[in-house]
């Protein structure tokens, strides 16, 4: 039974879950948009989405391995993904697959009928679906496009904005008869190969020279608000970590911002590029435990 999702993750078939967060880190990195320029690179990292958030998903995940790619009517995941232009309207058939035709769980009154089984006298005009959103946007806000319906447009983002929040857009749902219905939202966010959140925090890892860590210096590094000055003390131990106030994500609750979290990784020098003299004398003095 073909199973391309998990070729989609370049995975085997009986990877562990670790297994498949690590792959999805891996290539969400390589082909972020705002990492790769090359041509195809964006479909490719909504399929490695798409493939991510079904084999993240126990119940999904087993409905999957059950059925395997006849759940794409034979196709591998990449031609599948293709044919639907690997965007919102794949999401929205995804869901559909995965819940049995009604979005999101099949309930929470977005379906066609009542809790009673009886048609609606309305129908049902509310789209749900899910889009994929930039870290940086996540973090600090701003707009974004989507497209539903081949109607393309502008959301705001909050910031602060979490991976399975829902946000609802009034008016872009299906109209019928002068009326519209509301598009649903879930939002997922893009990983980033620079930064980790915890919670309303964000951790970055910088090099930084050893001569920087022995002896202290200001040392640049970009971060989401722009470029700062860190001022490193002498005798930085690798992994030390620094901390820069509400740079960090927003709460949207109190709203305030978290901290950034920098943590040093100290570069050692090729011994084959210092003086000879340097590294005899290093050889000598430098302590041993």
């Amino acid at each position: 039974m073909a199973k391309s999702l998990y070729e989609t993750l370049e995975i085997s078939d009986n990877a562990t879950e670790a297994e498949i967060k690590k792959a999805y880190r891996k290539l969400a990195r390589k082909y972020h948009p705002d990492v790769n320029k090359e041509k195809g690179a964006e479909d490719k990292f909504k399929e490695i989405n798409s493939a991510y958030e079904i084999l993240s998903d126990k119940k999904k995940k087993a409905q999957y391995d059950a059925q395997g790619d006849s759940m794409f009517g034979g196709q591998n995941f990449h031609d599948f993904s293709r044919s639907y232009g690997g965007g919102n309207d794949l999401d929205e058939i995804l869901r559909s697959m995965f819940s049995g035709g009604g979005g999101f769980g099949g309930g929470g009154g977005f379906g066609g009928y009542s809790s009673g089984g009886r048609p609606q006298q309305q129908p049902d005009l509310d789209i749900e679906t899910s889009v994929v959103i930039p870290f940086s946007v996540a973090i600090l806000g701003g707009s974004h496009s989507v497209a539903v319906n081949g109607d393309r447009f502008d959301i705001k983002i909050p910031a602060g904005v979490k991976s399975g929040e829902k946000m609802r857009v009034k008016g872009k749902g299906h109209a019928q008869n002068g009326r519209a219905g509301d598009l649903f939202l879930k939002i997922n966010v893009a990983a980033n190969p620079e930064y980790v959140r915890e919670d309303d925090d964000l951790i970055k890892i910088f090099n930084l020279p050893l001569h920087a860590a022995l002896f202290g210096e200001k040392i640049e590094i970009k971060t989401l608000d722009g470029e700062i000055k860190l001022k490193v003390p002498q005798n930085t131990k690798n992994g030390q970590r620094f901390r820069v106030k509400e740079k960090g994500a927003m709460n949207r609750s109190t709203k305030v911002r978290g901290n950034l979290y920098l943590e040093a990784n100290i570069i050692l020098p090729n011994i084959d590029d210092l003086d000879e003299k340097l590294v005899e004398i290093m050889r000598e003095k430098l302590p041993k435990e």
